[in-house]
């Protein structure tokens, strides 16, 4: 039987000294890891199923544990990151839209929006980034609150249920199929903008998950169904856009989440590319159909037309 080091009785009979904890030496412990018996104080040690194991061996058994995934693929993570990250920035681009406009119910009238909205003629004339910044812009408060609130509500669930990156995908996919539906078939004199494009896409992403879970579907269709009938009744709203986003976001979680297991990553990475380059090709054949556009000026200032 080996005695620990420190553990032997003094010359002068004094008791036997416990043994230090291996990760504070300054701590003297009679308790051991049941794995590497190793000294270890209470704080580093953690219940098992027999005995306790000390911290380190916790972490080295996690790590050949196999990590529980979604039907997506996707680790449990702890709490959604990019879902508060989006609504962060859009209402950051509101509140300095309103500044500039120096009021909030005007706020389209600021130069940030007119530069960034999105104008399919101005699109047509080579200001391509409009396609996605019109997405970070809103058109009053209600219009803000109304998108963002839905963010919150339906982004946290499938971005945990998706992943970071691929609901990341999702969404900026959404964001450009509305877009895209707005370039192909809207009022090219017509500005457009908000974040509804990929909303929709989310609100179509979250059905298509709860078809592939095989929960009730009733929820989240009167969901969609109430925001389409406010996108009809409501003026000035963009049914194009909403429709767009709905339609990619369908596709782009249904590739996601049914996906099979096997080279399910590269499945679904080839699947979201292929839809990207099909938008893509949707806004050059568009585009094309333009002709020639030219663009003079900057802000409201701006003036395109046919060139020679």
């Amino acid at each position: 039987m080996t005695v620990p080091p420190g553990s032997l009785p003094g010359s002068d009979g004094a008791p036997p000294q416990l043994p230090t904890c291996v990760r504070h030496p300054d701590r003297p412990t009679g308790l051991r890891c049941t794995r590497c018996e190793r000294p270890s104080c209470p704080e580093c040690l953690r219940d098992a199923a027999v005995g306790q194991q000390c911290v380190d061996c916790v972490a080295q058994g996690q790590r050949g544990m196999r990590q529980p995934v979604t039907v997506a693929g996707a680790r449990l993570p702890a709490k959604p990151i990019l879902v508060p990250v989006l609504i962060a920035v859009n209402v950051a681009v509101f509140a300095l839209t309103a500044a500039q406009a120096g009021s909030i119910p005007g706020n389209s009238a600021s130069a940030l929006f007119t530069d960034f909205a999105l104008w399919p003629i101005l699109v047509a004339g080579g200001q391509w980034w409009r396609l996605i910044s019109a997405g970070f812009l809103h058109i009053g408060l209600l219009h803000l609150a109304m998108n963002m609130i839905a963010l919150w509500v339906i982004g946290r669930d499938l971005e945990l249920l998706l992943g970071r990156v691929r609901f990341g995908a999702v969404y900026l996919l959404s964001l450009l199929g509305g877009s895209t539906a707005v370039f192909l078939l809207g009022d090219e004199l017509q500005p457009v903008a908000g974040a509804s494009g990929a909303v929709y896409g989310l609100m179509g992403g979250i059905a298509i998950a709860a078809l592939r879970l095989k929960v009730s579907l009733r929820p989240v269709l009167v969901v969609i169904a109430l925001n389409i009938v406010a996108s009809v009744v409501i003026p000035g709203i963009s049914l194009l856009g909403h429709i767009g986003g709905l339609v990619i976001g369908v596709i782009a979680t249904a590739a996601l989440v049914y996906a099979p297991r096997q080279r399910q990553v590269l499945v679904q990475a080839g699947a979201l590319a292929a839809l990207l380059v099909v938008l893509i090709a949707m806004l050059v054949t568009r585009d094309l159909q333009f002709g020639n556009v030219v663009c003079f000026g900057s802000g409201e200032e701006t003036r395109c037309g046919l060139g020679s």
